[in-house]
Protein backbone atom coordinates (compact mmCIF):
# COMPACT_ATOMS: atom_id res chain seq x y z
CA UNK A 1 0.00 0.00 0.00
CA UNK A 2 1.51 3.34 -1.11
CA UNK A 3 1.50 5.67 1.91
CA UNK A 4 2.34 8.74 -0.18
CA UNK A 5 -0.41 8.00 -2.70
CA UNK A 6 -2.92 7.50 0.12
CA UNK A 7 -1.81 10.77 1.71
CA UNK A 8 -2.19 12.77 -1.50
CA UNK A 9 -5.60 11.26 -2.28
CA UNK A 10 -6.91 11.79 1.24
CA UNK A 11 -5.65 15.37 1.38
CA UNK A 12 -7.29 16.15 -1.95
CA UNK A 13 -10.61 14.73 -0.74
CA UNK A 14 -10.44 16.61 2.57
CA UNK A 15 -9.70 19.88 0.78
CA UNK A 16 -12.71 19.27 -1.46
CA UNK A 17 -14.78 19.28 1.75
CA UNK A 18 -13.54 22.74 2.75
CA UNK A 19 -10.50 21.74 4.82
CA UNK A 20 -7.70 24.34 4.85
CA UNK A 21 -5.09 22.61 7.03
CA UNK A 22 -4.17 18.93 6.71
CA UNK A 23 -1.56 16.86 8.51
CA UNK A 24 -0.93 13.32 9.74
CA UNK A 25 0.65 12.40 13.08
CA UNK A 26 1.78 9.18 14.74
CA UNK A 27 -0.16 8.71 18.01
CA UNK A 28 1.60 5.69 19.46
CA UNK A 29 3.42 7.72 22.13
CA UNK A 30 0.36 9.70 23.28
CA UNK A 31 -2.70 7.49 22.77
CA UNK A 32 -2.67 6.42 26.42
CA UNK A 33 -3.52 10.04 27.30
CA UNK A 34 -6.72 9.97 25.26
CA UNK A 35 -10.05 9.77 27.08
CA UNK A 36 -11.23 6.93 24.84
CA UNK A 37 -11.71 3.23 25.43
CA UNK A 38 -8.97 0.77 24.60
CA UNK A 39 -11.40 -1.05 22.32
CA UNK A 40 -11.65 2.05 20.14
CA UNK A 41 -7.91 2.77 20.14
CA UNK A 42 -6.37 -0.69 19.88
CA UNK A 43 -6.04 -0.76 16.08
CA UNK A 44 -5.59 2.97 15.47
CA UNK A 45 -2.08 4.38 15.14
CA UNK A 46 -2.40 7.72 13.35
CA UNK A 47 -4.24 11.01 13.71
CA UNK A 48 -5.47 12.93 10.71
CA UNK A 49 -5.54 16.59 11.79
CA UNK A 50 -7.96 18.85 9.92
CA UNK A 51 -8.23 22.63 10.18
CA UNK A 52 -10.89 25.00 8.85
CA UNK A 53 -10.21 28.71 8.66
CA UNK A 54 -12.23 31.37 10.48
CA UNK A 55 -13.39 34.54 8.71
CA UNK A 56 -11.04 37.47 9.31
CA UNK A 57 -13.85 39.98 8.77
CA UNK A 58 -15.84 38.49 11.67
CA UNK A 59 -12.81 38.27 13.93
CA UNK A 60 -11.94 41.90 13.15
CA UNK A 61 -15.04 43.06 15.06
CA UNK A 62 -13.63 41.63 18.28
CA UNK A 63 -11.79 44.13 20.47
CA UNK A 64 -11.85 43.17 24.17
CA UNK A 65 -14.76 40.71 24.23
CA UNK A 66 -16.48 38.20 21.93
CA UNK A 67 -19.37 39.29 19.73
CA UNK A 68 -22.65 37.54 18.99
CA UNK A 69 -21.60 37.31 15.35
CA UNK A 70 -18.38 35.55 16.33
CA UNK A 71 -20.32 33.17 18.59
CA UNK A 72 -22.56 32.14 15.69
CA UNK A 73 -19.58 31.88 13.32
CA UNK A 74 -17.64 29.76 15.83
CA UNK A 75 -20.48 27.25 16.05
CA UNK A 76 -21.05 27.27 12.29
CA UNK A 77 -17.39 26.53 11.54
CA UNK A 78 -17.33 23.77 14.16
CA UNK A 79 -20.39 22.17 12.55
CA UNK A 80 -18.92 22.48 9.04
CA UNK A 81 -15.63 21.02 10.27
CA UNK A 82 -17.42 18.09 11.90
CA UNK A 83 -19.29 17.42 8.66
CA UNK A 84 -16.05 17.52 6.68
CA UNK A 85 -14.41 15.16 9.18
CA UNK A 86 -17.38 12.78 8.97
CA UNK A 87 -17.23 12.67 5.18
CA UNK A 88 -13.46 12.20 5.26
CA UNK A 89 -13.85 9.38 7.79
CA UNK A 90 -16.41 7.73 5.50
CA UNK A 91 -13.96 8.12 2.60
CA UNK A 92 -11.36 6.25 4.66
CA UNK A 93 -13.86 3.53 5.65
CA UNK A 94 -14.89 3.05 2.03
CA UNK A 95 -11.22 2.33 1.29
CA UNK A 96 -11.39 -0.52 3.80
CA UNK A 97 -9.75 1.11 6.83
CA UNK A 98 -10.87 2.20 10.30
CA UNK A 99 -11.69 5.83 11.02
CA UNK A 100 -12.81 7.47 14.27
CA UNK A 101 -13.77 11.17 13.89
CA UNK A 102 -13.40 13.31 17.03
CA UNK A 103 -15.58 16.47 16.92
CA UNK A 104 -14.12 19.96 16.92
CA UNK A 105 -15.59 21.01 20.25
CA UNK A 106 -16.60 18.53 22.94
CA UNK A 107 -15.21 19.39 26.37
CA UNK A 108 -15.48 16.71 29.05
CA UNK A 109 -14.37 18.97 31.92
CA UNK A 110 -14.32 22.77 31.51
CA UNK A 111 -12.60 23.44 34.85
CA UNK A 112 -9.68 21.17 33.97
CA UNK A 113 -9.91 21.80 30.21
CA UNK A 114 -9.99 18.12 29.26
CA UNK A 115 -11.47 16.51 26.16
CA UNK A 116 -11.28 13.11 24.47
CA UNK A 117 -7.94 14.28 23.11
CA UNK A 118 -6.08 17.50 22.38
CA UNK A 119 -6.56 18.60 18.77
CA UNK A 120 -3.88 21.27 19.11
CA UNK A 121 -1.22 18.92 20.52
CA UNK A 122 -1.85 16.45 17.71
CA UNK A 123 -1.70 19.40 15.32
CA UNK A 124 1.84 20.06 16.55
CA UNK A 125 2.83 16.43 15.87
CA UNK A 126 1.20 16.71 12.42
CA UNK A 127 3.30 19.74 11.48
CA UNK A 128 0.44 22.25 11.39
CA UNK A 129 2.15 24.68 13.74
CA UNK A 130 3.32 25.24 17.31
CA UNK A 131 1.71 26.04 20.66
CA UNK A 132 1.84 29.81 20.98
CA UNK A 133 1.85 32.15 23.93
CA UNK A 134 -1.95 32.20 23.64
CA UNK A 135 -2.08 28.46 24.44
CA UNK A 136 -3.46 27.80 20.94
CA UNK A 137 -2.01 26.09 17.90
CA UNK A 138 -0.36 28.75 15.72
CA UNK A 139 0.06 28.13 11.99
CA UNK A 140 2.73 30.03 10.06
CA UNK A 141 0.29 31.21 7.37
CA UNK A 142 -2.96 31.88 9.24
CA UNK A 143 -1.95 32.20 12.88
CA UNK A 144 -4.59 30.83 15.27
CA UNK A 145 -7.53 31.78 13.05
CA UNK A 146 -8.88 28.28 12.49
CA UNK A 147 -10.72 25.43 14.21
CA UNK A 148 -9.55 21.82 14.42
CA UNK A 149 -10.97 18.31 14.30
CA UNK A 150 -9.23 14.93 14.35
CA UNK A 151 -9.74 11.55 12.73
CA UNK A 152 -7.98 8.55 14.25
CA UNK A 153 -7.24 5.86 11.68
CA UNK A 154 -5.19 2.82 10.72
CA UNK A 155 -4.95 3.83 7.05
CA UNK A 156 -1.34 3.62 5.78
CA UNK A 157 -0.30 7.26 5.40
CA UNK A 158 2.88 9.29 5.14
CA UNK A 159 3.57 11.06 8.44
CA UNK A 160 4.19 14.79 8.80
CA UNK A 161 6.82 16.17 11.17
CA UNK A 162 6.62 18.97 13.76
CA UNK A 163 7.84 22.38 12.64
CA UNK A 164 10.80 24.06 14.34
CA UNK A 165 9.24 27.48 14.82
CA UNK A 166 7.68 29.59 17.54
CA UNK A 167 6.09 33.00 18.07
CA UNK A 168 9.44 34.78 17.98
CA UNK A 169 9.17 38.38 19.16
CA UNK A 170 5.41 38.66 18.61
CA UNK A 171 3.57 39.64 21.80
CA UNK A 172 0.28 40.92 20.37
CA UNK A 173 -1.80 38.41 22.31
CA UNK A 174 0.08 39.14 25.55
CA UNK A 175 -0.74 42.84 25.33
CA UNK A 176 -4.41 42.45 24.42
CA UNK A 177 -5.61 39.52 26.58
CA UNK A 178 -8.59 40.80 28.65
CA UNK A 179 -7.84 38.24 31.37
CA UNK A 180 -4.09 38.95 31.47
CA UNK A 181 -3.70 35.19 31.22
CA UNK A 182 -1.11 35.19 28.43
CA UNK A 183 2.55 35.45 29.41
CA UNK A 184 5.85 35.50 27.54
CA UNK A 185 6.33 31.76 28.04
CA UNK A 186 3.56 29.47 26.72
CA UNK A 187 4.05 27.23 29.76
CA UNK A 188 3.00 30.14 32.02
CA UNK A 189 -0.42 30.55 30.43
CA UNK A 190 -3.03 31.27 33.12
CA UNK A 191 -5.75 28.68 32.50
CA UNK A 192 -7.81 29.70 35.52
CA UNK A 193 -7.67 33.42 34.65
CA UNK A 194 -8.74 32.63 31.10
CA UNK A 195 -11.62 30.40 32.21
CA UNK A 196 -12.82 32.97 34.75
CA UNK A 197 -13.01 35.57 31.98
CA UNK A 198 -14.92 33.15 29.74
CA UNK A 199 -17.44 32.60 32.54
CA UNK A 200 -17.76 36.36 32.91
CA UNK A 201 -18.52 36.79 29.21
CA UNK A 202 -21.21 34.13 29.42
CA UNK A 203 -22.68 35.53 32.65
CA UNK A 204 -22.97 38.96 31.00
CA UNK A 205 -24.88 37.32 28.10
CA UNK A 206 -22.28 38.29 25.52
CA UNK A 207 -22.17 34.69 24.28
CA UNK A 208 -23.84 31.41 25.25
CA UNK A 209 -20.65 29.36 25.31
CA UNK A 210 -17.21 29.64 26.89
CA UNK A 211 -15.40 31.44 24.06
CA UNK A 212 -13.48 34.69 23.70
CA UNK A 213 -11.66 35.23 20.39
CA UNK A 214 -9.65 38.30 21.41
CA UNK A 215 -6.25 36.64 21.03
CA UNK A 216 -7.43 34.74 17.94
CA UNK A 217 -8.20 38.04 16.21
CA UNK A 218 -4.67 39.40 16.63
CA UNK A 219 -2.90 36.10 15.87
CA UNK A 220 -2.82 36.17 12.08
CA UNK A 221 0.51 35.12 10.58
CA UNK A 222 4.23 35.74 10.91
Amino acid sequence: MDKNKNYVGLKKFAQSQGIDLFGVADIQSVKNDFKLSENLLSELDKALCLGMRLAQSILAEISNAPTRLYFHHYRTVNAALDQAALKTANFIQNKGFRALPIPASIILDWENQTAHLSHKKLGVFAGLGWIGRNNLLVNKKIGSQFRLATILTDMPLKLDQPVKEDCGNCRLCVNICPAQAIKDKPADFGHIKCFDKLKEFQKNKLVDQYICGVCVNVCKSK
